[in-house]
């Protein structure tokens, strides 16, 4: 079980990694190694369960509690984020009950070690109870609910290196001060950055791993993060650092580890995959119709690493996916806002300090109340939560955090007519995204702004109609809501682009044309109007780009709005960055929301600028 650690303890994980090479290797005799076996038990529509080799001798059983991209959560998410299959969960209060739960279950089945394990992305992309602190909130409640390591995801990127730093080993924030008013002290457990390096020097900025030991067997966790950081989070902040190759670190790392008389390997990494439907629902625990960049990743991985805890997609799974001998891999992820738990059970054979075999099942964090006839309960458009599954001790943390930004957060700041989703339709247009593209031009028309764009990832929630945070009428939209649509505090800026210049920026919304490699649909503002084919050549894709009806002309100048996430380059739009003439409007991006809900209530955008062909 995890155990409350002193803060010493920062100072002495600078030397953990050459401590326990030095003691692993004195203690330990190398083992041969021997090629996994896979069963053939399993199915895609059945918990995951792997073999790995028959036991020689004793073995000892221990539990994995994974989760992922918990992204400050301490309060439930809401809309159909907060919703598995139909039942309300997540939450920090929530999770930490299920964690507890899960552990004293295993405890009770005679598994004396667990530990808790985070694949990335606690902070950045938070609700402003945590924002407004700079993560500081959720830090503490993971330091309460006792979680054990953690990989850096992605988000963990959001104010820098630096920032990420301080989040780590602690210390006041060097702007803002410690606004709580009792410090902040860090995170208690370490995070791991395998494959995010000093430009200066080639050394991890963080730990690469760290061992465990089960009755005596060390098991190795290695963490990283997607390569492709660099692409999707503010450059400013990475400008030190490289991100490397997944597969080629962490088999690197297993060699290294091999070389301490290590033979069981965990990879905790902030990148994953998603289930397709059939079946309808998808099995929180199932693997239906998998695919995503985490199979590549596993099918080029040391099948030393007999366990992946992945994340980044927002999805649930539970998977055994090939490694590199054609062996299976128990590979999972538990979807995102605490709204599920892993449960991963792990058998190790003491001789041969081997993974004998794995199962894992995601556990749904339930905070509803339940209606007699089995339906949950609902008020004002909201589920009921149920006092008796809240944990007293992260209570405490969220209440003193609530209270210190409820007069920000439950400010009335605007109103919308009906609920305004995140749903795409086929040509990857949503009704969100159409309001965020029409408040930033609306924001920026006195700088000349004629369009506005918006990148769909940047946009995190919708806006429900009836949700009443701080006791508001329905209809009435808080600045904690558009903070939790648009969570980042980016600048919006304008700049000049010629129409040439425009289609090119929307031809790199698709793969293979200006080094993108990941699709994705910008949202547009009202009057910019567009087709693409998605079956036609890189390059050549969008056509009939009209602004207010008239066609776009290529050598005529246009003023256009984003973000500066978006104008520096982020999610693989270089040619963003090649406007001329930028000016920065006021404030942050969330205030373009603000004012534009404030003119007037707003209705949900049409859905109609896009249009995809075959």
């Amino acid at each position: 079980m995890a155990q409350p650690r002193a803060r010493g303890w920062r100072f002495a994980q600078h030397l953990a990694v050459p401590a326990l090479a030095v003691a692993v290797v004195a203690l330990l005799p190398l083992a041969k190694t021997g090629t996994a076996e896979s069963t053939d038990r399993w199915t895609p529509l059945t918990p995951a369960k792997v073999s790995f080799t028959q036991k020689t001798g004793k073995t000892t059983t221990a539990q994995i509690l994974g989760f992922n991209d918990f992204h400050g959560n301490i309060d439930p998410p809401t809309g159909s984020g907060g919703l598995i299959n139909g039942t309300p969960a997540g939450g920090a209060e929530y999770l930490s009950t299920y964690l507890t739960k899960l552990r004293n279950a295993a405890a009770q089945a005679g598994v004396r070690d667990s530990d808790t394990v985070v694949a990335g992305d606690s902070i950045g992309a938070t609700p402003l109870v945590s924002a407004a602190f700079h993560d500081e909130p959720a830090i503490e409640v993971l330091n309460k609910m006792g979680v054990d390591l953690s990989s850096v995801g992605n988000h963990e990127f959001d104010e820098g290196v630096t920032e990420l730093k301080r989040i780590q080993f602690g210390g006041c924030h060097p702007t803002d001060g410690c606004q709580d008013g009792d410090g902040f002290s860090g995170a208690n457990f370490p995070y791991l950055a395998a494959n995010v390096t000093n430009k200066s020097n080639g050394l991890p900025i963080l730990l690469p791993f760290t061992i465990r030991f089960y009755e005596g067997v060390p098991v190795a966790y290695v963490g990283m993060t997607l390569e492709a950081t660099p692409g999707i989070v503010n450059p400013a902040g990475i400008k030190s650092v490289d991100f490397k190759d997944e597969v080629e670190t962490a088999n690197q790392y297993s060699t290294i580890l091999k070389w301490l008389g290590i033979r069981s390997m965990v990879l905790v990494i902030h990148e994953g995959g998603a289930q397709s439907s059939p079946p309808a629902p998808l099995d929180p625990s199932g693997c239906a119709n998998f695919a995503g960049p985490i199979t590549d990743i596993v099918k080029g991985l040391d099948p030393a690493y007999g366990v992946v805890i992945s994340g980044h997609t927002h999805r649930f799974y539970t998977c055994e996916l090939p490694n590199s001998s054609g062996a299976s891999t128990l590979v999972t992820s538990a979807g995102t806002a605490g709204t599920l738990v892993t449960d991963v059970r792990v058998t190790l054979d003491k001789k041969t300090r081997k993974f004998v075999d794995a199962t894992a099942t995601n556990v749904i964090v339930e905070n509803g109340v339940k209606n007699p006839d089995g339906t949950w309960k609902i008020e004002n458009g909201v589920p009921v939560r149920n006092p008796d599954l809240v944990d007293p001790k992260i209570k405490k943390i969220a209440d003193k955090y609530r209270t210190a930004v409820a007069p920000i957060a439950n400010r009335v700041v605007g109103s919308v007519t009906a609920d305004i989703t995140t749903s795409t339709t086929a040509a990857g247009e949503s009704s969100m995204g159409d309001v965020i593209a029409d408040a930033q031009l609306a924001y920026t028309q006195s700088a000349g702004a004629q369009i506005a764009l918006m990148n769909p990832g940047g946009i995190r929630a919708a806006i429900t109609y009836a949700n009443s945070p701080g006791g508001e009428a329905p209809g009435q939209v808080t600045y904690g809501e558009c903070f939790t649509v648009q969570p980042f505090n980016n600048l919006v800026v304008t700049q000049s682009f010629t129409g040439a210049q425009l289609k090119d920026v929307l031809e790199q919304q698709f793969v293979g044309f200006g080094g993108q490699t990941v699709q994705r649909i910008l949202q547009v503002s009202a009057g910019l109007t567009y087709t693409y084919s998605a079956s036609a050549a890189a390059g050549s894709k969008v056509s009939d780009i009209r602004l207010n009806g008239t066609p776009i002309d290529p050598a005529a100048s246009y003023l256009v709005t984003t973000n500066d996430f978006l104008a520096n380059g982020g999610d693989g739009f270089t040619n963003l960055a090649k406007g001329t003439g930028r000016v920065t409007a006021p404030g942050f991006d969330v205030d373009a929301l603000v004012a534009h809900l404030g003119a007037a209530p707003v209705s949900p955008g049409p859905q109609n600028r896009i249009t995809r062909i075959a």
